[in-house]
């Protein structure tokens, strides 16, 4: 997969600096509390370089990097680095929480479902052929050493997105006592809020089935915002909608699936984690948003 030219852009605005760039295939946008175009920069470009190693390091789509290696090492053992054994110690656990319904090595899935819209539905035999590839608890995981069956695959890009927020805010936090706001694509930290406002305006898409797609704005003091759902990714037919969150015991979407969760947490890592969860309870979404005290946006 080529990868796209890696450049940042910074923009005034009238009293903050933005900077832009793309990383893990999405926008990526910075907000800095300052009229210094030089600290916007410097903040810029050390988060645009945590985002671009990030995706360097853990992109599936990408060749001889770690992700590589453990899904070409045909049943062979692979010696894991620090950083990449916490990814996923923390996979495991999200496995763990979910009965199932969370796992890494269900990305192979998309051999047989397109979500572009369309009207092609899989059949059953197709799904099955796949299914057998699929499934933590067929891998041998032992700190230091991940060993898969042949033709397995991991893919690291349900949570990579959340930890690179992280990141960046925590490279931030060193770097400047600015307010900053990182949104990546949409999975967004706050390190505080612009002098003279109570926070950064941040703008919640609400989707529905009946209405066009609306969008709440809320303010982010501090903390993290992560959303999950299916605006672009689905497929259509006979008047049923199908979510690209699939379930990877049976190998089919999450029936009755949000349209959208946005999730509010101390971290990215953390929001992201209860909306993914929040995602695959299907019609029980909210209830189970509910029952972990935080605060969130369900639309169905």
């Amino acid at each position: 997969m080529a990868r796209p030219e890696r450049v940042t852009e910074i923009s005034q605005q009238p009293g903050y600096g933005r900077g832009t760039f793309l990383a893990m295939g999405s926008p990526c946008e910075l907000l800095v509390d300052s009229d210094d175009r030089t600290v916007v920069a410097s903040l810029l470009d050390a988060v645009a370089t945590e985002a671009w190693r990030i995706e360097d390091k853990f992109s599936r789509y990408l060749r001889g990097n770690v992700v590589d290696k453990i899904n070409s090492s045909k049943g062979k053992a692979v010696e894991i680095d620090d950083e990449t054994a916490n990814l996923l110690d923390f996979a495991a656990m999200l496995t763990s929480l979910s009965g199932g319904a969370f796992d890494i090595t269900s990305g192979v899935l998309r051999e047989v479902w397109q979500f572009d819209g369309g009207d092609n539905i899989p059949d059953q035999k197709a799904i099955a052929a796949v299914l057998r590839r699929v499934g933590w608890n067929k891998v041998r995981w032992q700190t230091p050493f991940l060993t898969m069956q042949k033709d397995m695959q991991i893919d690291l890009g349900g949570i990579g997105k959340e930890y690179a927020v992280d990141r960046a805010a925590a490279i931030l936090s060193g770097y400047s006592d600015a307010a900053c706001l990182v949104n990546f694509g949409g999975d967004i930290f706050a390190t505080g809020a612009p002098s003279g406002s109570d926070g950064w305006q941040v703008g919640i898409e609400s989707l529905n089935a009946v209405s066009r797609s609306k969008r709440k704005t809320i303010r982010l003091k501090n903390g993290a915002l992560a959303t999950s759902g299916d605006s672009r990714r689905f497929l259509m037919k006979n008047g049923v909608r199908y979510s690209h969150i699939l379930n990877p015991v049976t190998g089919w979407p999450v029936a009755d699936a949000p349209r959208s969760i946005t999730v509010a947490a101390d971290t990215c890592t953390q929001a992201g984690m209860l909306a993914t969860l929040a995602m695959l309870q299907g019609k029980h979404a909210a209830g189970f948003l509910e029952q972990q005290a935080v605060q969130h946006w369900c639309y169905f």
